[in-house]
C-alpha cells in the first residue's frame, strides 16, 4: 500500500486585497467549529455584520506583512514541505484548511501519485476544535465523498512530546541569545471558553477554574488550554526560567463571549505598567509565522509595549522551516508504520 503525507496548515487569502480577504474570512468564519453557533445566527453574524466591516481592516493588516513571494504562511509552509520531501521517501503534499489550496486538492495530488494511505499531519502542536478537529472532520468527509478507497491516519497533538519541546526550547534559546529581556511571554491563539467545555470527553472535568488543567484527566487529550499551559511549563523547565519571569496569555479574540484569559494585549499593557522594560514574546500555537504573529504580535504588541513605557520588545519567530524542526517532522514521518509510538 503506497503511502503519502498531507501537511495541513490554516490558510491565507490569495492576496491582501479586500475582495480576497473577504472571501477567505467568509469561508473561515462560517466553519461551524470556528464560530460554533446555529447556522442562521452564524450567517447573520458573519455575512450580515463581520464581512461588511472587517475585510478592509484585515486587508490593511495583511498588506503590512505580505511578502513579494506571497502570503508568509503559505511561503513558509511550502519551504517546510520541500525540506521534508528531501528527507523522506513518501510523497509530501501541502494543503490549507481555508483558501484555494484545499485539502481536496492535496488529497487528489497524492492519489494521482498512486497513494493509497495518507498520513494527515495538521501543523498544530495543540488540539482545538477550530484547528485540528476541523481538519480531520473535513478530510474524512472528503474521503467518503471523493476518495472511498483511501485510508487516512491523523497525527495527534504533539504539544508534550519531549523531542518537540527540545526543538522548540532550543529555537527560543537560540533566538534570544544575547538579547536583552527580563520577561518571556508565551502567547497562544485564543478560543472561546465554551470550546474547552465542548471538547471535554468527560463532560465534567473542564471548569476553567485554575485547577482542572493541572489535575490529571483523560480530558487533557483534547483540552487546548491544558495543552498550552503544559507547553509553557515544559519549555520553562527546559530553559530553566525563573518563577515570575514568564507567563501564558491568549490572543486574537473575536466577539463578546468569554474567551480564554488572560488576553495578550492586556498582558503586554500590564507588564509595561508594572515597569518591565525589556520583554520577549513567543507564539507556540503556530508553527509558521502568519498575520497573527507578524502583525498582531510583532507590530501591534510592540506598539502597546512602547506606549506603556517599555524599551526592548523581542518577538521569537515560529519554528517555520528551522532545520531541527524539519529533522523532527521528517523523523516522525519516516517512523510512520514502523513504530507508531515514535510518531505520536
Amino acid at each position: 500500500m503506497k503511502k503519502g503525507i498531507l501537511l495541513v496548515n490554516l490558510g491565507s487569502p490569495d492576496s491582501p486585497e479586500p475582495k480576497d480577504v473577504k472571501k477567505y474570512l467568509g469561508e473561515f468564519l462560517m466553519d461551524e467549529r470556528v464560530i460554533d453557533i446555529p447556522y442562521a445566527a452564524r450567517a447573520l453574524l458573519v455575512r450580515g455584520i463581520i464581512l461588511k466591516t472587517r475585510p478592509k481592516a484585515s486587508a490593511a493588516a495583511y498588506k503590512k506583512i505580505w511578502w513579494e513571494e506571497g502570503s508568509p504562511l503559505i511561503v513558509i509552509s511550502k519551504r517546510l514541505q520541500n525540506k521534508i520531501q528531501e528527507k523522506v521517501a513518501y510523497p509530501v503534499a501541502l494543503a490549507m484548511r481555508y483558501g484555494s489550496m484545499t485539502i481536496e486538492k492535496g488529497l487528489q495530488e497524492l492519489v494521482d501519485q498512486g497513494v493509497e494511505k495518507v498520513l494527515l499531519f495538521p501543523l498544530y502542536p495543540q488540539f482545538a476544535m477550530a484547528t485540528t478537529e476541523t481538519i480531520m472532520v473535513l478530510a474524512e468527509k472528503l474521503r467518503e465523498e471523493h476518495f472511498p478507497n483511501l485510508k487516512i491516519e491523523s497525527v495527534p497533538a504533539f504539544y508534550n512530546k519531549p523531542d518537540y519541546i527540545e526543538v522548540l526550547s532550543h529555537a527560543i534559546k537560540k533566538h534570544l541569545k544575547g538579547k536583552n529581556y527580563e520577561y518571556l511571554l508565551f502567547s497562544y491563539h485564543g478560543i472561546p471558553e465554551r470550546h474547552i467545555r465542548k471538547s471535554d470527553v468527560t463532560k465534567s472535568h473542564c471548569k476553567i477554574d485554575g485547577s482542572c488543567c493541572v489535575t490529571p484527566s483523560e480530558a487533557h487529550e483534547f483540552c487546548y488550554r491544558h495543552q498550552c499551559l503544559e507547553v509553557t511549563r515544559l519549555v520553562a523547565a527546559q530553559l530553566k526560567l525563573k518563577e515570575g519571569s514568564y507567563s501564558t496569555s491568549f490572543q486574537s479574540r473575536l466577539g463578546f463571549d468569554p474567551w480564554l484569559l488572560p488576553y495578550t494585549d492586556r498582558t503586554i499593557e500590564r507588564l509595561g505598567k508594572q515597569g518591565i522594560k525589556n520583554m520577549a514574546i513567543v507564539t507556540p500555537a503556530f508553527v509558521s509565522d502568519c498575520l497573527e504573529t507578524l502583525e498582531e504580535i510583532a507590530i501591534e504588541g510592540q506598539e502597546i509595549f512602547h506606549e506603556m513605557g517599555g524599551n526592548d520588545y523581542t518577538t521569537v519567530p515560529c519554528l517555520n522551516d528551522d532545520t531541527e524542526f524539519v529533522e523532527l517532522l521528517s523523523k516522525w514521518i519516516a517512523n510512520w508504520g514502523i513504530s507508531k509510538t515514535e510518531l505520536v
